[in-house]
């Protein structure tokens, strides 16, 4: 499946007959990827806790890329029911899934070590940690059957790196990537000596961008953030590695401390 709107790749990509799910697709990030996938040809299953967000973004992919089929489910993947049940409702729908990005986030912190406020662990963990247990668990063996299969979760360069004010964020973001990275040392036992079948991969960014912050913030710099197109970009590429290339890999989007 390839799309002739504007934008289009032109011609078959890796991703051309691909199902791959986002979750937290409502988000900047969350929109620029789904758009990016809609553009390298494949079937989109979009997941986000806010409803009207998440329509925004499947409405505007849909719109720009009439010829690829976009669903948007509502889910609250802090249910581990819920989230296994998107999975196999989508494996069931379309026969297969061959991806699913985790961009489901959040940010709290404080001036100092000190002045930490344990409230931002027990926001956070949920967040950050729980959805990545939760949709890695539910998607685990569907990636498997694809051949294909990336698992996929964008982290932030302070969880191996972490500053005093972000104790709670850098320590959710190094379980989630840990989580993520003993995913892929399923894959590369389970795939013997022909090969991880799929792959589990961190993204690491400093942080993203997106156009209503620079608008809202014109003379900022962002120095060393990640535009969310170039975030969209680096998934899909994904797919253009092997899995044994990309599988327990973390990706780095910014330069590397």
């Amino acid at each position: 499946m390839t799309s002739s709107t504007p934008g289009d790749t032109g011609g078959t990509t890796p991703l051309d007959g691909a199902v791959v799910a986002v979750a937290g697709a409502g988000g900047p990030a969350g929109q620029a990827t789904l758009l990016r996938l809609a553009a390298a040809g494949a079937t989109v299953v979009a997941a986000d806790a806010d409803a009207a967000r998440l329509a925004t973004a499947v409405d505007a992919t849909r719109a720009a890329y009439p010829g690829t089929t976009v669903t948007g489910d509502t889910v609250d993947l802090l249910d581990p029911a819920a989230a296994r049940q998107w999975a196999d409702r989508s494996e069931q729908e379309f026969g297969r899934v061959d991806g699913l990005v985790h961009l489901v986030g959040g940010w709290r912190g404080s001036a100092t070590f000190a002045e930490t406020d344990l409230g931002d662990w027990d926001a956070l963990e949920p967040l950050l940690i729980r959805t990545v247990q939760h949709t890695s668990l539910a998607f685990d063996a569907a990636l498997r059957r694809s051949g294909n299969g990336r698992f996929l979760l964008v982290s932030a360069a302070g969880a191996g790196r972490p500053t005093g004010g972000n104790a709670a964020y850098a320590a959710a973001k190094a379980a989630a990537e840990a989580w993520t990275l003993a995913m892929a040392d399923g894959f590369r036992k389970d795939g013997g000596e022909a090969g991880p079948r799929a792959a589990a991969a961190v993204l690491v960014v400093k942080a993203l961008v997106h156009d209503a912050m620079r608008a809202e913030r014109p003379n900022a710099k962002f120095a060393g953030f990640t535009e969310v197109t170039d975030l969209a970009e680096a998934v899909t590429d994904t797919w253009n590695r092997t899995t044994a290339d990309v599988n327990g890999q973390r990706l780095w989007l910014t330069p590397q401390p």
